[in-house]
């Protein structure tokens, strides 16, 4: 039988709603804040026992009804994400003793499909090289619901495959725009520097409009917002972005 302590979890409650009024009371809703002064507030107002992801939400003016303008890719992070992330290379027999200086956690070849194939999925990401993408295939409707089905568009589907993995390994973000417009990732901690945060913001936005469809018409970045875990968000001003504002001109 559960042994729950109802006092414990309202009390928990409780701080959480006190301390969440605490953080929006410092943060005006109708105010686009500078990069520099949005990093300050929620390192000020983070109030978690844990090292909270540092979150960014991105709004669109894309339809990603149409296939032409469904905006998908991956943005290295300058800092890193904070995350240690476990890589697996897929390759051909002839090819495992080459791929095994790369840093990967593993290297196989239809040993790591088959144990795709039995429910084993330990790790983040799996890197794959053209040759065999016939037999990854096989695993596809494993993979692919949960985001890690190999994919020439995000760079894992490739012959450099050192190169990849170092890319990955020193922290790399993927992002894809979801049904009503908006991107969400994670992009840090809040642990960071607030200079490590604000490098690892401007290398997502980069990434985004560089990834912006031709189709797309009309304005673009529409809002940008940072938070953390727990907290609550604040929204950015789009014309501190050197990017933004050169490609506004």
């Amino acid at each position: 039988m559960l042994n729950i302590n109802i006092n414990k979890i309202a009390k928990d409650g409780y701080i959480y709603s006190k301390n969440i009024r605490l953080a929006k009371s410092k943060i005006d809703k109708q105010k686009c804040y500078d990069v520099r002064e949005a990093c300050s507030i929620i390192k000020e107002i983070s109030f978690a026992k844990f090292n909270e992801t540092v979150d960014i939400a991105i709004k669109l003016g894309v339809n990603p009804n149409h296939s032409n303008q469904v905006v998908r890719g991956v943005a290295a992070m300058p800092s890193g994400t904070g995350k240690t992330v476990k890589v697996a290379v897929i390759c051909q027999e002839e090819k495992l003793d080459e791929f095994k200086t790369t840093g990967a956690d593993i290297v196989g070849s239809l040993d790591i499909i088959e144990a795709i194939k039995s429910g084993n999925i330990d790790y983040d990401v799996y890197i794959t090289t053209p040759a065999m993408m016939v037999a990854v295939s096989q695993v596809a409707r494993i993979l692919g619901p949960k985001g890690l089905m190999p994919n020439p568009k995000l760079g894992t589907v490739t012959n450099d495959v050192a190169d990849v993995v170092k890319k990955v390994k020193s922290g790399q973000v993927e992002f894809k725009v979801d049904k009503a417009g908006n991107i969400h990732a994670g992009i840090g901690k809040i642990s960071f520097s607030i200079d490590e945060i604000i490098a690892n913001i401007n290398a997502f936005v980069s990434a985004i409009i560089k990834s912006k469809p031709s189709e797309a018409k009309g304005a673009y970045l529409k809002g940008i917002y940072l938070s953390t875990t727990m907290g609550p968000s604040v929204r950015l001003d789009i014309s501190s972005f050197t990017e933004i504002s050169n490609e506004r001109r």
